[in-house]
C-alpha cells in the first residue's frame, strides 16, 4: 500500500512517516496507538480522536476550517469511546476500575463514566455528576436525540435513596434517564427492574421497546415501550439475555433470537403487530451499522478473515465499495461517516501496514491519510501475515493466522504460539502489536483459531464445549505440527504465550501437555478453572447464566472441582516442564490476580522456575500504556532468554520472507 502523505484536509493532523531503519525496539509495539477512536461529526466537518502530542495522550477535536481546536490531556483516563451529538457536543466514554462497595456481589468492577463536552462554551460535565441520588457512572448508553433543536442523551443510571450524607443503594439495577447535554439536568425516561437489560430509543426520544432477562430461569422477553406490557417476543436462553437494537424500518426492532443449539437467529420484530421476520445471516456477524440520524439498521459486516462492510441501500453500498477501492489488498474497516456518506473514515491494516486512518471523499475519489496507529513501525518492519489451514487429529478443519519475521526466509524458524483469549473470540490476518513485537525479533508467530472460537458458526463454537485442556489444546499443537511438517518452524524451538483464556492455554501447554514448549508466558491467565467458576458464581450472584455458560464450556456440572483437576495447571504445577512467566494486573476484574498468585505459589512449592510480574493499577485489557509496555518488554525478554531467536541476517534486498 502506498504510504505517501497528501495534503491534510484537517490541518495539523498528519503524522510524518518515519525514515526506513532497523527494526524498532519492542517498546515501539507496546505503546498505545498514536491515534485512536477517530470519529466524524454528522456533517463531516468535525473530527474527534485520541492522539499523541509530544509525550502526552490527548483528546483532540478539529474542524475543516480551523484545524485542531481543542486539545485536552487524557492523563491516566482510559478513553474507550467518542460520540458526536450534533456538531456542538461530544460524549467521551472512559473506563474506570471502581470500588462499588458492599451493595453489590463484588467490590470492584470496570465501569463507564461519560463526560459531555460543549464545543461552543468549552464547558464539560460528568453525566449524573450533578445528582447526589445517582451514581456518577453509566450503565449503558442508548443514543442521543434532538428535540426542538435541543440535544439530549439517554443513559442507564443507578439510583440511591438519599443524596444527603451516606449514599444507600436504592436498587442495584439501572433506570433509563434523559440527560440535557447543555445543562446536565436529568429526567427519568423509563423505569428499570432487576430483569431489564436495555432499551431502544428513537431519534425523537421515544422509548420503543425494552429487553428483559430472568437469570435464574433463563426466560427472556421483548416488551413494547418503556412502561407497556405488550410482549413482542419471548423464550428461554441458557447463556444470557437478548440484544435489542433498532430494525431496518421505523416500526421494527432487531433481536438476536436464541436458538435451541445455543446460537442465535437474527430477527426483526414489528411494533405494529406484523409477524416477526427472520433475517438471513452468515456464520457470525462481525459488526452492524446504524444510521447516525434515524438509528435504523443500514448495513453489516459478516465475520470472515477479512470482514467487509455491506450496506442494504444500493446508493450507500456503491459509496462504501468506492471507498474500499482505494486500498486493494488491504483489510479495510469502516470506522465513521458523515450523514450523507460523502465523507468516510476507514482504517487499513494487514500486508505491510501497521494501521492507518484515512479520510475518503466520495465526491473527489481521494483518500487522505489522517494518522498512523504505529507511526514508528514502517512497512519494512511489518512481518508478512497470512492465514493457514490444518486438520486436527480427529479430522476437524482448522484455521489460524501466521505472522512471519520481516526479512527472513520462512524456513525452520523459532516459534511463538499465541492462542487468543475468550475463548469465544478469533484472530484475523491483521497487524497485531504483540504478535508483531515477537515477529520483529525473528520469530514466526502462530495464532490458532481452535474449536470453540467465534466467527465460524455456532456448531464450531459448541465443539469447544467440554474441551478446555483437551481438544481445544491439541488443536493448537496439531497446528504447530503442521507448520513443522511444512518446514516453516522448528518445533523444538517453540514457546507458548497468551492472555486471558490464551494465558490458560499457555499454562496448559506446559502442565496438561508436555514436551512441546521451551517456555510459557501467561498474561492475566486462568490457572484454576474450578476456582474461576466458583468466583464467577460468587461475583455474579443471581446471574445463573454466567455459571451455565462457563460450566458448558468447561464440560462440567455439580462436581466441577474434581472434574477439572486433570486440566487445571495449578493442580499440575509439579509436572510443569518449562519455565513460566506470569503477568497480571492487580485491578483485573475479569480474571482475578489470585489466579496467578496461586499458580506462582504452586510452582514455587514444586521447585519449578517461575516469575510473577504484578502490574499496579492495571485492568484486564491493559488500557494504560505503562502496563502494556511492561507486558511487552517482559514477555519478549523472557521468550528470548529461554528460546533465543536466530541472529538477524545482514540487510539484503533478497532477504524477504516467503509464504509457506
Amino acid at each position: 500500500m502506498f504510504r505517501s502523505l497528501v495534503a491534510a484536509l484537517f490541518a495539523g493532523l498528519v503524522f510524518a512517516a518515519a525514515p526506513v531503519r532497523a527494526a524498532p525496539p519492542v517498546e515501539t509495539y507496546g505503546k498505545l496507538p498514536a491515534v485512536d477512536l477517530m470519529t466524524l461529526s454528522p456533517s463531516g466537518d468535525g473530527l474527534a480522536y485520541v492522539g499523541v502530542n509530544g509525550d502526552t495522550r490527548q483528546l483532540m477535536i478539529a474542524t475543516k476550517q480551523d484545524g485542531v481546536q481543542v486539545m485536552a490531556p487524557t492523563g491516566i483516563t482510559k478513553v474507550i469511546g467518542i460520540q458526536w451529538a450534533g456538531e456542538d457536543h461530544l460524549l467521551v466514554t472512559a473506563s474506570t476500575t471502581t470500588d462499588i462497595g458492599a451493595h453489590f456481589t463484588t467490590e470492584e468492577a470496570e465501569l463507564a463514566v461519560v463526560i459531555v463536552l460543549d464545543l461552543r462554551t468549552h464547558k464539560n460535565f460528568v453525566v449524573f455528576g450533578n445528582r447526589g441520588d445517582l451514581a456518577h457512572l453509566v450503565e449503558g448508553q442508548y443514543g442521543v436525540a434532538q428535540i426542538n433543536d435541543h440535544w439530549y442523551g439517554y443513559f442507564g443510571g443507578i439510583t440511591y435513596s438519599s443524596g444527603v450524607g451516606d449514599h444507600f443503594l436504592d436498587h442495584g439495577y439501572a433506570d433509563l434517564y434523559r440527560v440535557d447535554l447543555d445543562t446536565g439536568d436529568v429526567q427519568l425516561a423509563a423505569p428499570g427492574s432487576p430483569d431489564v437489560e436495555g432499551w431502544v430509543v428513537d431519534p425523537a426520544g421515544a422509548v420503543l421497546a425494552r429487553s428483559l432477562y430472568t437469570r435464574d430461569s433463563g426466560r427472556w422477553q421483548i416488551l413494547e415501550g418503556g412502561y407497556g406490557a405488550k410482549v413482542l417476543a419471548s423464550g428461554t436462553s441458557e447463556f444470557g439475555g437478548v440484544d435489542l437494537e433498532r430494525g431496518r424500518t421505523p416500526d421494527t426492532v432487531l433481536i438476536d433470537r436464541p436458538t435451541a443449539d445455543g446460537g442465535t437467529q437474527l430477527q426483526e420484530l414489528s411494533l405494529a403487530g406484523a409477524p416477526a421476520v427472520d433475517v438471513p445471516q452468515g456464520k457470525d456477524s462481525a459488526e452492524r451499522f446504524f444510521d447516525r440520524n434515524t438509528r435504523l439498521w443500514i448495513g453489516k459486516a459478516e465475520d470472515a478473515d477479512v470482514p467487509e462492510a455491506t450496506m442494504f441501500a444500493p446508493v450507500l453500498e456503491a459509496k462504501v465499495r468506492g471507498a474500499r477501492k482505494a486500498f486493494p489488498g488491504e483489510t479495510v474497516k469502516l470506522v465513521s461517516w458523515s450523514e450523507d456518506f460523502q465523507t468516510m473514515i476507514v482504517f487499513t491494516t494487514g500486508g505491510d501496514d501497521s494501521g492507518a486512518y484515512w479520510l475518503v471523499n466520495i465526491s473527489t475519489g481521494k483518500a487522505q491519510v489522517l494518522g498512523y496507529a504505529y507511526p514508528d513501525v514502517e512497512a519494512d518492519d511489518v512481518g508478512p501475515i497470512q492465514m493457514v489451514d490444518w486438520k486436527a487429529e480427529d479430522g476437524s478443519a482448522l484455521h489460524g493466522v501466521l505472522s512471519l519475521p520481516p526479512g527472513r526466509p520462512a524456513k525452520n524458524l523459532p516459534l511463538v504460539v499465541m492462542p487468543h483469549g475468550g475463548p469465544e473470540a478469533r484472530d484475523y490476518p491483521v497487524f497485531d502489536w504483540w504478535a508483531q513485537a515477537f515477529a520483529s525479533r525473528g520469530y514466526a508467530v502462530f495464532q490458532p483459531n481452535f474449536r470453540g472460537s467465534s466467527g465460524y458458526g455456532t456448531e464450531f463454537r459448541n465443539a469447544g464445549f467440554g474441551q478446555w485442556g483437551r481438544k481445544m489444546q491439541t488443536d493448537i499443537s496439531d497446528g504447530v505440527a503442521e507448520l513443522a511438517r511444512r518446514g516453516v518452524v522448528d518445533p523444538k524451538r517453540a514457546c507458548i504465550v497468551g492472555a486471558s483464556y490464551g494465558g490458560y492455554a499457555a499454562l496448559a501447554g506446559v502442565t496438561v501437555q508436555h514436551g512441546l514448549y521451551r517456555c510459557s508466558v501467561s498474561v492475566a491467565g486462568v490457572s484454576d478453572p474450578a476456582a474461576m467458576i466458583s468466583e464467577t458464581i460468587s461475583r455474579t450472584e443471581g446471574d445463573n447464566s454466567a455459571e451455565r455458560y462457563w460450566k458448558a464450556f468447561m464440560g462440567v456440572n455439580f462436581g466441577y472441582q474434581n472434574e477439572l483437576n486433570p486440566y487445571s495447571p495449578v493442580k499440575l504445577a509439579a509436572g510443569a516442564d518449562a519455565p513460566i512467566l506470569l503477568i497480571h494486573g492487580n485491578d483485573d476484574t475479569v480474571v482475578p490476580i489470585d489466579q496467578s498468585r496461586a499458580m506462582e505459589k504452586a510452582l514455587r512449592q514444586a521447585g519449578k522456575p517461575v516469575d510473577l510480574v504484578v502490574l499496579p493499577n492495571a485492568d484486564h485489557w491493559l488500557l494504560h500504556e505503562d502496563t502494556r509496555l511492561t507486558m511487552a518488554t517482559r514477555s519478549v525478554a523472557f521468550v528470548e532468554k529461554y528460546n533465543p531467536p536466530d541472529p538477524a541476517p545482514p540487510p539484503s534486498p533478497s532477504a524477504t520472507s516467503t509464504a509457506p
